[in-house]
């Protein structure tokens, strides 16, 4: 009985349907998000909802691997962890570009979208509490999720500073934050996989 692999079969379907759950949460709120980091004219926002494609983008790739060998699993985290850096590069641009023209954040849009994005990752990081010992694109998963609920305090935060010092520095300087939290856990599970790839190749 112990080898009819129904333990690994379990294992996996559970995967897949917390991933699936994790990719249909992402895959709105990204978009309700960048139409309100647009409306609201806030970096912070829109680094915050371009982090939610990436981690759809992971959760994608990390229903990709599962059942698969470990080979895959690693390429898949180390897609997953390029990809977030490949965005976090574009939300630095945009830093950029809204420093020298200028913007004007609503910090009503940036608190109320962040707190809305909040709830859903935090209801994604219960599921994925589970699987966060597990194996490389599951953990990989777990350490983009806990960044994305980092963020989302850290953008309630830069809609309070930009009320309260009536500033738009706030919202680029947490901008900024969140695009080097997206590079550091990029970087993280790339090192991660490379471990994981070399521990794989003593056995």
């Amino acid at each position: 009985m112990s080898d009819c692999g129904c333990h690994m079969e379990a294992k996996n379907a559970a995967e897949r349907k917390t991933l699936r759950i994790l990719l249909l949460i992402n895959g709105t709120m990204f978009v309700v998000g960048i139409v309100a980091g647009v409306l609201a004219d806030s970096t912070a926002l829109v680094a915050d909802s371009l982090d939610m494609f990436a981690d759809a983008s992971v959760y994608t790739m990390s229903l990709y691997a599962v059942g698969k060998s470990a080979h895959h699993k690693n390429r898949a985290a180390t897609l997953s962890g390029i990809f977030q850096i490949t965005l976090a590069v574009m939300v630095v641009v945009d830093v950029i570009r809204r420093f020298v023209w200028g913007s004007s954040p609503e910090s009503g849009w940036m608190m109320a979208m962040a707190f809305l994005a909040l709830i859903a990752n935090s209801y994604g990081l219960y599921l994925l509490s589970k699987h966060r010992k597990g194996e490389v694109h599951m953990r990989a998963s777990w350490i983009f999720t806990q960044n994305d609920v980092i963020a989302n305090f850290s953008v309630i935060v830069a809609g309070f500073l930009v009320t309260l010092f009536n500033s738009r520095f706030p919202d680029l300087i947490v901008g900024f934050g969140i695009a080097s939290l997206v590079v550091w856990g990029g970087i993280s599970i790339i090192r991660d996989a490379q471990r994981d790839r070399m521990k794989q190749q003593r056995l």
